[in-house]
């Protein structure tokens, strides 16, 4: 007689995490079409974390699939449609609506439902104008000595100083660095998002939210260095702690007066 194995308790597997995608043109082997394309350095920092990734490509979008993980992360990309936000399109805006559509979708369905939220570059625009934020198109407009985009393809670097308390600081502590690379940035924060970091040239470098859930949109690109995976490693634990049924401790204390600091020397 064969033995029926007793299914493994969910607390056993890896956190589910889904990621967003780009739907656009690519290469491979001798075929060049539309694809559903994600940066390597995105799964491999899911992966190192300790999570299962699972990919969302902007199409047949359906939010229930976030019953399905414990977890989502709205990666960096094109720039959001200023149109969500009721604004002219600057020269320099590259956007892509369909993407907008299904990022917010999911944007608003996680923090709905209370899914840890991870979002990063693209991905924290997305959820400040979710929430009925906006953006600054161009940063060489209003901060011309800026080098968040020194060169196609090429990453820069920020400092950034931490709000005590919030979820950034607990994994970074009170100062950090990190790989960057974009030309638009937070404006106005919409409501139920708190600041939580600030580059030394006032540039908003995260946020959180404030209606208690997990949810982080960082400015910069962690995913880029793959030395430190701590933002990542904190994001995996709360989706540990979802899929068990944990309830989120928010400690963020938003009334707290917060504003950009001078660069610490060590």
């Amino acid at each position: 007689m064969t033995q029926t194995q007793t299914p493994a308790p969910d607390s056993t597997r890896p956190p589910r995490i889904a990621l967003t995608t780009y739907l656009q043109n690519a290469k491979w082997g001798v075929w060049d079409a539309t694809a559903a394309v994600l940066p390597g350095t995105y799964l491999e920092a899911v992966v190192a974390a300790g999570g299962t990734p699972l990919l969302l490509p902007p199409i047949g979008t359906d939010t229930s699939v976030l019953d399905l993980v414990d977890g989502l992360i709205v990666v960096g990309g094109a720039d959001v449609d200023p149109g969500n936000y009721d604004a002219e399109p600057h020269p320099s805006t590259r956007s892509q609506p369909e993407r907008d559509e299904h990022d917010i979708a999911l944007t608003l369905a996680a923090l709905e439902k209370g899914i840890p939220l991870f979002a990063i570059c693209r991905g924290a625009q997305i959820l400040n104008v979710a929430l009925g934020g906006n953006l600054i198109q161009h940063v060489p407009d209003v901060l011309p000595e800026a080098n968040y985009q020194p060169a196609p393809g090429v990453h820069g670097e920020v400092e950034f100083g931490t709000r005590p308390g919030s979820i950034i600081a607990e994994l970074l502590s009170e100062r950090a660095s990190a790989p960057v690379y974009h030309h638009q940035i937070l404006d106005r924060v919409a409501d139920g998002l708190c600041v939580t970091a600030y580059a030394t040239d006032g540039t908003i470098e995260a946020v959180e939210s404030t209606q208690g859930s997990w949810a982080l949109g960082v400015q910069f690109h962690p995913e880029q260095n793959p030395s430190d995976l701590r933002l990542f490693e904190g994001f995996i634990e709360s989706a540990r702690r979802y899929r068990d049924g944990e309830p989120y401790a928010d400690r963020l204390d938003s009334s707290m007066q917060f504003k950009p600091t001078e660069k610490s020397r060590a």
